[in-house]
């Protein structure tokens, strides 16, 4: 059994990951900065993985920094931008370092409607826009090719965190958008790595003063084999995605159908909208979550009861309580996001086991 159902949280490194990680930490370990031979090595090799990432992502290669993650990367971006306008279901990351910022709020089924964007620049004018590309709860896809073309004609810089999207969906336009935040935690890639893209010409973000690094933008030692690793990771995964998003999206609804026949009143958020084929968000109809994961837990479950950024504070779902919910439902929010090799059986038993948790729970 494969209980592991925490993917947007963090994903297990990938088998051909780790041994990238390893290959380069052997062979490259080198400061890329550095004069001598095996330095020049090491940063050649550095650059050639930018390449690498730049094609997966249809960009051009120098517009990508190579960060610690998506919470460095929003952080940096956010902070160099007064009055930017975000979306109500933004990552923590985004929101709280976001300064004076404009909120555009979400339909019934948690997404931006480009008609909303459209008002707001008209009336308001911020210096970004800025819209997830899918939420790290419900995995609700947000249109953002419309919001990034729109943006484009009204002359706004546009950004998609695409933290959730990338090593779930195809990633080849993302392009299109001015800024991208990723992090390779999320795709099988090592903790503590990602990267922003950034436009072309834009010379105004410097994340870390020190060293020339990253062309001046990001002072200090480059991680190669953890940027190697994470580009390997996303190089591999990336053929299959449209077999595993066929296969996994029926894997997804067979069973959120499996718990509406057990549990009555079984609310899924966003659950009319297109979403990631490996996110259910749910309010139980009784319980609080974290009674559910606990439960869960002991039978060899992994869930969470929202964004893991946000674990430990009850009742603080960013998407349930932007759809306003009330405060009883927010302590009743569980997630459950699979993986690519999540199978049918694994989602079955899962399906099988909120079942025996929720009898167990009433006759208490």
């Amino acid at each position: 059994m494969n209980g592991y159902f925490d993917h947007n949280a963090t994903t297990p490194l990938h088998p051909a990951a780790r041994e990238a990680w390893l290959r380069a930490n052997e062979r490259h370990w080198h400061n890329p900065s550095s004069l001598y031979r095996d330095a020049g090595i090491a940063s050649q090799q550095l650059e050639a993985a930018r390449e690498r990432l730049g094609a997966l992502l249809g960009i051009e290669a120098e517009r990508i920094v190579f960060t610690s993650g998506a919470t460095e990367s929003n952080n940096a971006l956010m902070s160099s931008f007064e009055r930017a306008a975000i979306s109500s279901v933004e990552h923590p990351s985004v929101r709280m370092a976001a300064r004076d910022a404009v909120i555009i709020p979400v339909n019934a089924d948690g997404i931006v409607e480009p008609d909303a964007v459209k008002s707001l620049i008209g009336s308001q004018r911020p210096a970004l826009i800025s819209v997830q590309a899918a939420n790290n709860e419900s995995g609700a896809l947000q249109p953002w090719r419309e919001i990034a073309a729109l943006c484009r004609e009204q002359g706004v810089p546009f950004h998609a965190d695409a933290a959730q999207w990338i090593g779930k969906l195809d990633a080849a336009n993302l392009g299109e958008c001015d800024f991208i935040t990723g992090s390779a935690h999320k795709f099988g890639g090592p903790k503590g790595c990602g990267f922003l893209v950034l436009p072309a010409e834009d010379s105004r973000l410097h994340f870390l003063r020190g060293g020339p690094q990253e062309s001046g933008r990001r002072a200090g030692t480059e991680n190669f084999p953890a940027v190697e690793a994470m580009v390997t990771a996303l190089e591999t995964i990336t053929p299959r995605l449209g077999q595993i998003e066929i296969e996994q999206s029926r894997h997804r609804d067979a069973f959120i159908a499996a718990l509406r026949a057990r549990l009555e009143n079984l609310r899924v958020i966003s659950g009319a909208a297109p979403r990631l084929w490996n996110t259910v968000l749910m309010v139980m109809p009784a319980h609080p979550n974290l009674k559910w994961l606990t439960a869960l837990s002991r039978r060899g479950f992994s869930i969470s009861t929202g964004s893991a950024c946000s674990s430990g504070r009850e009742g603080s779902s960013v998407v349930v309580t932007a759809l306003g919910a009330s405060a009883d439902e927010l302590k009743r929010v569980v997630r459950v996001s699979g993986g690519w090799t999540t199978g049918a059986e694994d989602w079955r038993e899962l399906a099988a086991a909120f079942a025996e948790v929720f009898e167990e729970l009433n006759r208490r």
